[in-house]
């Protein structure tokens, strides 16, 4: 079960660096994130399956943040240079392409899906923001949900259909759901939410996200919502949910910027709570088709990157048993 699961845990750092943030995780176990070199300047990196680290920037920038891979290796993110901050595309050969939706002085890509399809928000020269989509052939769609002041894309799918939130007039935040056709839908999760975040939209467009930052929530493919918490939880952050419908992100007792845990949900709605062994706060940002988790960790003197692997799942090196909670 999801709350007693054998699982094997996987560390480990960009090497000479002072932290490492996985962002993202693809079907093949390849891991996309970002990294404070000896100062604090962020720059990304890419962890193969075998544990191989390639680091890169686009050219003339002076911090680079990856936050998306999808199925083929192929990453997503932004940087800035010392102008103005870009959005950027990197093939698995290393190639790197940097892109703007036109009109922009402000980009920042968010989710990359299996067809190289973009999204993720742009400013205008007023200051507005608005939501993009990038298709693979480079072509941009600019949009917002009726009556939004500020569209912040999160996620987008296999079927190219996009989640995110927006905020009207009176400053309530509500999430979307952009279906391929470019229709969008509106909606709030239960319970008087003012403040509807979703985070994550899987193949079959089952989202999840957070209600006022403090409660998780399940959009099922029906429109229908489920609400959710780990026991004790004051503060429940879903981060990512995969094909299977199992959700990942943090949870704190604390409120906010309290020390955080990890959890897992199952599809059949079971919590298992878990962190890294060894660490004092566990932060998931992903997870993929099979299950593997990834994202970051703090011990006493040391931190960085983690896989959380369940044991039908292989990988290799800096491994360490556990068993959730």
């Amino acid at each position: 079960s999801a709350s007693a699961q054998k699982v094997t845990y996987i560390t480990f750092v960009v090497p000479g660096t002072n932290g490492t943030l996985p962002t993202s995780i693809n079907a093949e176990g390849m891991v996309a994130g970002y990294y404070f070199d000896t100062g604090t300047t962020y720059h990304s990196f890419v962890r193969a399956r075998d544990g191989t680290i390639a680091t890169f920037d686009p050219p003339g920038a002076v911090v680079s943040i990856a936050v998306s891979i999808n199925h083929a290796g192929t990453v997503t993110g932004y940087y800035s240079d010392t102008t103005a901050q870009h959005g950027f595309l990197r093939a698995r050969d290393g190639t790197i392409e940097t892109f703007d939706p036109p009109g922009a002085d402000f980009t920042q890509p968010n989710s990359i899906n299996v067809w190289g399809a973009i999204t993720g928000y742009y400013s205008d020269t007023s200051g507005m923001l608005h939501g993009f989509l990038r298709a693979g052939d480079g072509t941009f769609t600019t949009f917002d949900p009726l009556g939004s002041i500020f569209t912040y894309p999160a996620s987008i799918n296999s079927a190219g259909a996009i989640t995110g939130q927006y905020e009207d007039a009176s400053f309530i935040v509500h999430g979307f759901l952009r279906a391929s056709d470019g229709t969008i839908t509106s909606f709030d999760a239960p319970g008087g939410c003012e403040f509807t975040a979703p985070t994550s939209i899987n193949a079959p467009g089952a989202i999840t996200g957070s209600c006022d930052g403090l409660h998780g929530f399940l959009r099922n493919t029906d429109g229908t919502f489920a609400t959710f918490d780990p026991p004790g939880s004051t503060e429940t952050m879903p981060a990512s949910i995969n094909s299977a419908g199992v959700i990942t992100g943090f949870w704190t007792h604390t409120g906010h910027f309290g020390v955080a845990h990890g959890f897992v949900r199952a599809s059949n709605g079971v919590i298992g709570e878990f962190d890294v062994p060894g660490s004092i706060e566990t932060s998931p940002t992903a997870i993929n088709p099979t299950g593997i988790i990834t994202g970051g960790y703090a011990g006493v003197s040391v931190g960085g990157g983690f896989l959380r692997i369940p044991h039908d799942n292989d990988e290799g090196e800096n491994q360490q048993g556990g068993e959730d909670r």
